[in-house]
């Protein structure tokens, strides 16, 4: 998909609660949402998966500026412009908790992978409007983050 999901589920929500962030972000999934919420026929990426899109594009070094979309981004100090220039038009969604609190939109995008880390975490992507590569590391399941689909 060439954009965040933004499938209203259970467990999922818009960022600070605005609907209008769900227009243009996506909404924010916590993992087990994340893994169900794709339409049939399209599956949440494994980490594996995410791997090979980063390989694709010239390696995780430049990974982020490639993929992140031309605009939507805050242009702060440090400011590295995304290219898109696969149309992935990644858009920064930020990040939220289950206890309501909500970061990073405008800044950095965060999309969950299919694959478990431990019995509480799961490993995701992360790319922020500073950098030009993609970030991978593992977080808590019960954490908001966008949805990419990938289809089958």
């Amino acid at each position: 998909m060439a954009e965040n999901l933004n499938y209203d589920a259970s467990g999922s929500k818009c960022h600070s609660n605005n609907s209008a962030n769900c227009t243009k972000y996506g909404r924010l999934y916590n993992w087990e949402t994340a893994k169900k919420a794709c339409p049939r026929g399209w599956h949440l990426p494994s980490d594996a998966e995410w791997t090979t899109l980063e390989n694709a594009v010239g390696g995780r070094d430049v990974a982020g500026k490639k993929l992140r979309s031309k605009s939507g981004w805050n242009t702060g100090s440090g400011y590295v412009p995304g290219t898109d220039e696969f149309g992935f038009s990644a858009l920064p969604g930020g990040d939220g908790y289950s206890d309501g609190n909500f970061y990073n939109v405008g800044n950095s995008g965060y999309w969950w992978s299919a694959t478990e880390d431990y019995s509480s975490y799961a490993w995701n992507r992360h790319m922020g409007y500073d950098y030009s590569d993609v970030d991978r590391s593992n977080y808590n399941k019960s954490g908001l983050f966008s949805v990419r689909c990938l289809q089958d």
